[in-house]
This record gives C-alpha cells, structure tokens and sequence, in this order.
C-alpha cells in the first residue's frame, strides 16, 4: 500500500514538474495584434473611450469588444489606421467620446497653484511635479493633453495651450563656417 501511494505521489510530482515546464517554455508572450492595435493609439490614456487606458482599449479593439472609432484624440486618421490594420472599412469618428482636439499641454499657474496634489493624483502619465502645499509644475515632453488635470483643481490653476509646430532653422556654428 505505501508502496502504491509513494510510486504515485512520484508520478503525480513528475507530470506537475513538466506541466509547469511546459507552461514556462510554450508560453504565449501576449497577442500581437494588441501590440500594433497599442501603437496606432495616441497614448493619451484619457479614458474618453470608455476603457481606463490605450492598451485596455487595444485588447477590447483586439477581441471585437469596441468599435475602431472610439479615440477622440487618435482622431479621423487614427481610425483609419486601425481599420487598415484590421482589414475593415473605415468608420466616422464617434462624437459621443468627445471631439479631436490640437495637441495641448497643461500649464500650472504658479500664483494660484496651493500645492493639494489632487492634479498629481489625477495625472496617467505622471507628468505633474509637487508635494502637499509645494507648488506643482508639469514636465511638458510628459504631458499628453488629456484634460483629467482640470475637474479635480479646486482653484482653476491649470491650464491647456496648444502646442503649435514650429520649423527650426539650421544655424551653424563657429568652427563649422571656419571650415566653409
């Protein structure tokens, strides 16, 4: 009898040794798809979409959970992206999730700013910079526009300008027109 139970608890180890090796080794790294489906998206993680983020809102598009036209800040072009990828006609952007706006950053007043983090709490991309009563800045190259900073700021001390393209011009330096 002890030998029947041994000689199984054996078998039993050894098959649970190669199942988890089998899972370790044969794994699935994620689904493809929702890798480029993520890098059409803006990355704005604003939620206007109806899910709490670009890669959430990926894997829905992904497993035909929600429409292609769901991200305002992706706009007309984004939707066309995704249904190019997707092998799909395109569809109108739905207004529903709001409207495509130019690209913006938040900017903080600091006169006004009273340091309450309720901003840095906000933010999904920590682009805010502060402490409790220590005015807050933001680190614009972060920011991506999306607007979740201004509804919690109990002094109205945020706020959204558009970044306008500029064109820089080459002037060289010195050394390079010494040897013009």
């Amino acid at each position: 009898m002890l030998d029947a139970i041994s000689t199984l608890s054996l078998l039993a180890l050894l098959l649970g040794l190669g199942l988890g090796y089998a899972a370790i080794r044969y794994q699935v790294k994620g689904n493809p798809l929702v890798e480029q489906i993520n890098a059409i998206l803006p990355q704005t993680q604003c939620g206007q979409c109806d899910f709490p983020g670009c890669r959430p809102y990926a894997e829905a598009i992904a497993s035909g959970e929600a429409e292609i036209n769901q991200c305002p800040p992706g706009g007309q072009e984004g939707v066309d992206a995704l249904a190019e990828l997707l092998s799909v006609d395109t569809l109108l952007l739905n207004q529903e999730h709001g409207e495509t706006k130019p690209k913006r950053v938040a900017v903080v007043d600091e006169k006004v700013c009273i340091g309450c983090t309720l901003c840095i709490q906000a933010c999904p991309v920590d682009a805010f910079v502060g402490s409790s009563k220590v005015m807050t800045t933001v680190i614009a190259e972060e920011c991506t526009g999306c607007d979740l900073c201004l509804p919690v700021c109990p002094v109205d001390c945020i706020d959204m300008v558009e970044i306008k393209p500029t064109i820089r011009t080459y002037v060289p330096d010195i050394s390079e027109l010494a040897h013009a």
